[in-house]
């Protein structure tokens, strides 16, 4: 497991950005997403043999330890789970607003995944 700053409470450290590690760590925080993640996997993998190029897993790995980061840190899955229902608000201004939020939280995930 990799070091970390301090978000608050996290539910498991952050995982390696291995394919067993991503895996291990979508078990604990959100075991009914496993098959979409290994039928991710097998399309990354099948493109990344079509393409010869490792982009398609690369981007497989980065896009699982964005979603893993969310899904650890209570405090960015409750902002997550907020946007992600207010994107289709009644009131467009809501709606846009849910809409920036949910970017923000996608982008600081992302980032702290880079780090």
């Amino acid at each position: 497991m990799s070091t970390q700053a301090d978000h608050g409470h996290e539910l498991i450290p952050r995982p390696e950005q291995t394919p067993d590690a991503l895996r291990a760590a979508l078990a604990v925080v959100d075991p009914g997403r496993l098959e979409e993640m290994q039928t991710t996997k097998d399309e990354a993998f099948a493109k990344a043999v079509e393409w010869q190029s490792l982009s398609p897993v690369r981007s497989w790995v980065l896009a699982w330890a964005r979603d893993i980061e969310i899904a650890r840190r209570p405090d960015l899955s409750a902002r997550h789970a907020v946007a992600k229902r207010n994107v289709e608000h009644r009131d467009p201004d809501a709606a846009q607003e849910a809409l920036r939020e949910l970017s923000a939280v996608l982008d600081e995930a992302m980032e702290a995944v880079r780090a």
